[in-house]
């Protein structure tokens, strides 16, 4: 028998959607503490590069199927703002990528790992809270959400001891400058997948 359901799936592939669209961040993210632990003089920004393809090519296919969709799995507001806070992600990461392959020379002696792996662990936790939307399981959802803002949270205190070290008086001017420019944007690379996470987090809260 002829139904909407049949055409599309129940508003199923949303959820799938979403999942490739946390995958891309989580990608970018995973790309960059590798070249922060390689420490390579000139990076390559590939996979960079690809990532943001694959979460604007997953937006867009996200965009178009609220047009096409007559059944959505979740409101459409939130969908389109958890695709907006998924494209975020990467779209920090490569911006960090790129201005660091620009100055590689100055950062030799500064160690961005410790920091882009806190951003690979935020980003692994969005992918189980978006992947976990099927499943609309409140306690699950709370325990990531408080495992990010852990994560948020151990960031913002290395940003402190950042800053410590910046006003010490050790560092000459460029370093003063770069040090801060890098890490902020790491930072607000961590504070790009929290919106993300907090946005999964309510949608199951609306809904369970």
């Amino acid at each position: 028998m002829f139904s909407l359901q049949t055409i599309f799936g129940s508003g199923k592939q949303f959820y799938m959607l979403l999942d490739d669209a946390a995958s891309a961040a989580y990608d970018s993210a995973k790309a960059l503490h590798a070249m922060m632990k390689e420490g390579d003089s000139e990076p390559a920004l590939d996979a960079f590069k690809l990532a943001r393809l694959r979460e604007r090519t997953t937006s867009d296919k996200i965009s178009q199927a609220l047009v096409d969709s007559f059944i959505t799995p979740i409101e459409r507001e939130d969908i389109e703002a958890l695709g907006s806070a998924l494209y975020k992600i990467p779209k920090q990461v490569e911006k960090f990528a790129d201005r660091y392959a620009l100055a590689t020379q100055h950062l030799e002696h500064i160690d961005f790992a410790p920091r882009a792996a806190m951003l690979e662990q935020a980003a692994s936790v969005v992918v189980d809270m978006v992947h976990e939307l099927k499943q609309m399981n409140l306690d699950r959802m709370t325990a990531l959400n408080e495992k990010l803002r852990s994560i948020e949270n151990e960031a913002d205190r290395l940003m402190l001891e950042l800053y410590r070290e910046i006003y010490s008086g050790s560092l000459d001017s460029l370093q003063m400058f770069l040090l801060k420019e890098f890490f902020e944007i790491l930072e607000k690379a961590i504070d790009r997948c929290r919106e993300a996470g907090v946005v999964a987090y309510q949608i199951v809260l609306k809904n369970s």
